[in-house]
């Protein structure tokens, strides 16, 4: 039976997987006051937005209706596979869960499946790329769903911010450690940790070295450089992240390379200038 590949808006997947590999995203609700933003927001549109904003924009994550929707819009006859971000960071897998429930309830000819991917943004958008390649040639639900489970093991994800104004304004960081810290020029090195919430582990002065931290931590990793994928994702820096791209691939010569803005989901967090990996 074929498989569909779903996901959700903090993948940060770039559209020619998205198109190429006919994914469906679940997209969460950003919202600018009490003004909800149309889902086919760009990301310059939301940085350019959120710029201007006194306020620190919301997310919603999204209904279980949301997903039984899209559930019910796959052509009959065909399993489901749903990657999530991180169940620490957003109720977005629970949703999923409950709308694999009603769909099942409802007496649904495919099987559902769901998978907490422990990650979001670059390591979301490499699992699903990954698990839509598999797809083309597995036809059993479960195997796909165990391979995608060690996937998640195996991801490394690691970002730099270049402003701490957002995680300010979010409450992650008080203004004085904030104030601190920029005027220092120190650059938090952050990791996607196994319990799928953002940990840091580095202090740096300055943009540049927290890129050779993220070098280096590419460096303790062994790489299939035919058969693996590198993820680059940068909140709306794009200059910035194809200069490090080719500084990555001098060294490591990835044969492929998900690159991609983030978008709105992600972007409220790190604000504009940041960079991350994953692999």
């Amino acid at each position: 039976m074929p498989i569909k590949i779903i996901t959700d808006s903090g993948s940060d997947l770039p559209l020619e997987y998205i198109e190429k590999f006919n994914i469906s995203i679940v997209k969460l609700a950003v919202h600018f006051h009490n003004e909800k933003m149309h889902d086919d927001m760009e990301a310059c549109e939301f940085y350019s937005k959120m710029k201007e904003s006194k306020d620190l924009p919301t997310t919603a994550s999204p209904s279980p209706m949301q997903f039984l929707e899209k559930f019910k819009e796959v052509e009959a006859g065909t399993n489901i596979l749903v990657i999530s971000m991180s169940s620490n960071i957003s109720s977005t897998y629970q949703a999923a869960m409950i709308a694999k429930e009603m769909y099942e309830e409802e007496g649904h000819a495919g099987r559902v499946e769901v998978v907490d991917s422990k990650t979001f943004s670059g390591g979301l958008s490499l699992l699903v790329a990954l698990a839509a390649k598999w797809s083309q040639t597995s036809t059993c639900i479960h195997e796909l769903k165990d391979k995608v489970h060690k996937q998640v093991k195996d991801i490394s994800a690691f970002f730099t911010l270049d402003t701490l104004e957002n995680v300010i304004k979010g409450g992650r960081l008080s203004r004085l450690s904030g104030a601190v810290a920029s005027v220092l020029n120190i650059k938090l090195l952050l990791k996607i940790s196994e319990d799928g919430t953002v940990e840091v582990i580095e202090k740096n002065r300055g943009f540049q070295k927290a890129l050779s931290s993220i070098m280096a931590r590419l460096e303790d990793k062994q790489h299939d450089y035919e058969k693996g994928i590198l993820a680059i994702v940068h909140s709306n820096c794009e200059k910035r992240a194809l200069e490090f791209k080719e500084r990555i691939l001098e060294k490591h010569p990835f044969k492929e390379i998900l690159f991609s803005n983030m978008g709105p989901i992600m972007g409220v967090y790190a604000g504009e200038g940041g960079i991350g990996v994953a692999f």
